[in-house]
């Protein structure tokens, strides 16, 4: 696809490592007035006519639960069908967490495909993200757990997290154990002072550092504006490719606003309160587990599922059909079922965390099915590799955004564009986010702070 595709020219493209990853990008973009389409594989000619007015584009991907053999395998195509957009920038989305190893994950890997494929000999690095109460100080990255902020490394969710726990705050030294490319941090005061420079009119290429991973700080509104400001003011001199979490957009935004390339923000209607919905969730975290918690006391109705069924292929048919009956019952009687695969860390079995592909598609099935059968309207998946995997079993070619939740930035509720013709409203959650009454808030439209 050429950028001519489009009816104007993009102001960013992007590859997100996970579902939930993608829509939070999607969200910062398109609550602030840049329409944005989120597709969920490179799409065909009559999608892209549907979405030319969009002024981003996404691409949503599964990579962050991936090997780095498979990223060789399918990121090269990826990041050349986006650099073929010629979008003012391209980034490559990263959890906020920055969670992921050597072996599953990769974001060194992602980095040196993607810098080979744009012909960068540097790429900026940002992660801080001060509206997911996310920070990045003197290169450690810091995050929120309810009113707690946690040095990532000391995280009561990320430090245990199953597939891949964070065990060092130092973000280059993370990164460092997945390439062998030279990084360095630049902070504030650094930014700040080149920022000072190409204001004044002096040449700034060689002041940059030669490392070719530079990580911003990004901590509080001055921080991210400078990284904005960076990306923004450097762009042509370093390349459109940048690597980082959604804190990516939100410097961005910062910067565009500043150039008045963006006006005022658009209203969006909000959703309408419904009697039911489905959940599914294949999430281990205690945040997800406090969320079952609140919702089975507001008409929710919890239905677990057999999760070693679900991956050995003994009983799966059984535990599948087991499920869709209970989860029916329920939604005949005006509940809303929550289908689950834990409750909480203390649920996980051993076998949990290295089989999430196979029980994610399951998850996906029975949702789709739930649907259809009863003319659901809403629905939500917990989980970030869960939602990656269940949205792929669910004939879903593109999202777009129906309604940010402030309260709770990073997980909104989207329009599901699906091949059959219909619509579907649906939120994907990633493990750690969301406050208590995330499901409530849902079901009952009230997604505003």
């Amino acid at each position: 696809m050429s950028r001519n595709s489009f009816a104007q020219d993009l102001f960013l493209s992007f590859y997100g490592d996970d579902f939930t990853g993608s829509t939070d990008v999607m969200e910062a973009l398109s609550s602030t007035g840049i329409e944005t389409v989120l597709f969920t594989r490179i799409p065909e000619a009559h999608h892209i006519e549907q979405f030319k007015n969009c002024s981003a584009v996404g691409l949503a991907g599964i990579s962050r639960s991936q090997s780095p053999q498979w990223m060789d395998d399918n990121l090269p195509d990826v990041f050349r069908w986006l650099q073929r957009l010629n979008a003012k920038h391209c980034h490559y989305k990263t959890c906020s967490t920055f969670d992921s190893a050597p072996q599953q994950g990769s974001i060194g890997r992602a980095i040196e495909t993607g810098r080979t494929v744009f012909g960068q000999k540097q790429v900026p690095l940002i992660v801080g993200a001060p509206q997911l109460r996310r920070y990045t100080f003197f290169g450690h990255l810091f995050a929120a757990y309810r009113d707690q902020i946690y040095r990532i490394d000391r995280h009561p969710v990320m430090s245990q997290h199953p597939a891949t726990p964070m065990t060092e705050s130092d973000l280059l030294v993370h990164l460092g154990r997945q390439s062998s490319l030279s990084s360095t941090c630049l902070s504030f005061d650094q930014v700040k002072a080149l920022l000072e420079k190409a204001g004044n009119g002096h040449g700034t290429q060689n002041r940059i550092p030669e490392q070719q991973c530079l990580l911003l700080d990004v901590y509080d509104d001055l921080s991210q504006m400078a990284a904005g400001g960076f990306l923004h003011t450097f762009r042509k001199s370093l390349g459109p490719f940048a690597v980082g979490s959604s804190g990516v957009e939100y410097a961005l935004l910062q910067a565009w606003k500043k150039a008045g390339l963006i006006g005022a923000t658009q209203q969006i209607s909000s959703p309408k309160e419904l009697d039911r919905i489905a959940v599914v969730s294949g999430s281990c975290s205690s945040t997800t587990a406090n969320q079952i918690e609140m919702a089975l006391s507001e008409n929710f109705a919890g239905v677990p599922i057999d999760y070693h069924a679900l991956i050995s292929g003994q009983g799966t048919e059984l535990a599948l059909e087991q499920a869709v009956a209970a989860a029916s019952t329920y939604l005949k009687s005006g509940k809303s079922p929550i289908i689950y695969t834990a409750r909480g860390p203390e649920t996980v079995t051993s076998a949990q965390t290295a089989s999430a592909n196979i029980a994610g598609r399951h998850l996906g099935s029975l949702l789709d099915r739930l649907i259809r059968e009863h003319q659901l309207e809403r629905a939500i998946i917990a989980g970030g590799d869960t939602s990656s995997l269940a949205l792929s079993e669910m004939n879903t070619y593109a999202l777009t955004l129906r309604h940010p939740i402030p309260q709770t930035p990073g997980s909104p509720l989207c329009n599901a564009f699906r091949n059959d013709g219909t619509q579907l409203e649906i939120a994907l959650k990633g493990g750690q986010i969301g406050k208590d009454d995330y499901f409530i808030s849902l079901r009952d439209g009230k997604l505003t702070a």
